[in-house]
């Protein structure tokens, strides 16, 4: 290279000297960084590609962070100075935010959000006034309480003038009166404080007047002890309870003493002396081992077992004893046969179509009484069986395994 001079010559650049061998020197090597060092062996084990997408989402989480921090800056400042309105917002600021906001994917909304619904739930309410109910063909009186949800007893309870407590009583096209709540449906006629009234069912008086099915006025009534309510109103009486005006036989009848059937009707019978005496075991009255009816249950006043049966079928004694009761009864029963077995048990077998003894005939185990049949107040041929010792008791604990 030639160097210009100050008096207008040039001068060439001195050729690089050789050593004492004639060789020419050997150029200083060059310092690699530790960092270098470290990069170019990532490279050499094939990590280099991985290592900038890395680091490229790492900027990109920070940018986004970074975003993130200046908007919520932002909306404290805009919560702290209300009177600023949103056009008073830069446009780099209002990018700045629907960016940080999507990449978050915050929806943004005027009010709350809520999820549409395809369907209503609306919460049952509970009913307060009464129903009407026809009586279906094949309705119980446990069906009806059921569909209702209601106890079988305020059935018959809240119907004494149809139902008369006797579930038997329920025919085909009968219209019930069906209570919004378990109790009893009864009229208030006077003659007694009504508090003495409402206790007879256990409840308060105000238990009865403030229910909101019986639409009193606690400012007309008055004193609740001595209640100003017009005598003849029909009232709800919740959680109420009554004992059942009895449909039934009488306990007690015993050869000895027959006479305390006579209120029951025509087959009452006269004194019996001697006679057979059970066996203190029973057998079934009928046939077929199972129900067409209703099985004992004293909270619905049914006290004994309805067993299937055609009319005529036979009926027989389920112990040995003596004839106390044949022939028509007047409370339900139609034609009725009471066995008295001598050793504290009577047995009762209700609506025969046909009777094969009369009063005071001893009768062995097993001997044919009558007929199957469907009379009294029944709803269709079967047996009503009873048995009694003392108290009306259940007569599955007594008799055989069907």
């Amino acid at each position: 290279m030639m160097m210009p001079m100050q008096n207008g010559f040039k001068e060439e650049a001195p050729a690089p000297s050789e050593n004492q061998s004639g060789q020419m020197p050997t150029p200083a090597p060059k310092r690699v960084s530790v960092i270098t060092k470290f990069m170019n062996s990532l490279v050499n084990m094939g990590l280099g590609e991985p290592l900038i997408k890395l680091g490229v989402n790492l900027f990109s989480v920070i940018a986004i962070t970074l975003v993130v921090l200046m908007a919520r800056t932002f909306y404290r400042q805009t919560e702290n100075t209300p009177e600023e309105t949103d056009s008073s917002l830069s446009p780099v600021v209002e990018a700045a935010q629907a960016n940080a906001l999507s990449s978050l994917d915050i929806p943004v909304t005027d009010g709350i959000n809520r999820s549409a619904q395809l369907h209503t739930t609306i919460p049952n309410r509970p009913r307060n006034e009464l129903t009407l109910y026809t009586v279906q063909e094949g309705d119980t009186v446990f069906g009806i309480a059921e569909k209702f949800g209601l106890q079988p007893q305020t059935i018959l309870w809240g119907n004494y003038n149809i139902l008369l407590d006797d579930p038997h009583s329920l025919k085909t096209g009968q219209e019930l009166t069906i209570l919004p709540v378990d109790g009893v449906y009864w009229e208030w006629l006077g003659g007694i404080p009504f508090g003495e009234w409402a206790q007879f069912y256990g409840v308060s008086a105000a238990d009865v007047i403030e229910y909101p099915g019986n639409n009193l006025d606690p400012n007309t009534v008055g004193d609740y002890e001595n209640a100003n309510i017009k005598a003849g109103t029909w009232l709800i009486i919740p959680n109420g309870k009554r004992d059942f005006v009895s449909w039934s036989a009488p306990l007690g009848v015993t050869r000895e003493n027959p006479a305390s059937a006579r209120v029951l009707g025509a087959g009452a019978c006269d004194p019996v002396s001697g006679g057979a005496v059970g066996y203190g075991s029973f057998i079934y009255p009928t046939n077929k081992h199972y129900l067409s009816g209703f099985d004992f249950s004293p909270k619905t006043n049914h006290n004994g077992l309805d067993f299937a049966g055609n009319t005529g079928e036979a009926v027989y004694a389920s112990d040995a004893g003596v004839i106390v009761y044949a022939g028509w009864n007047d409370y339900g029963y139609g034609n009725m046969v009471m066995i008295d077995h001598g050793n504290g048990f009577q047995s009762l077998y209700a609506h025969l179509s046909a009777l094969n003894v009369g009063c005071g005939q001893s009768v062995g185990q097993g001997e044919v009484l009558g007929a199957v049949g469907s009379t009294g107040r029944s709803s269709g041929s079967h047996l009503h069986f009873e048995i009694m010792a003392g108290v009306k008791v259940n007569p599955w604990d007594y008799l055989p395994p069907p």
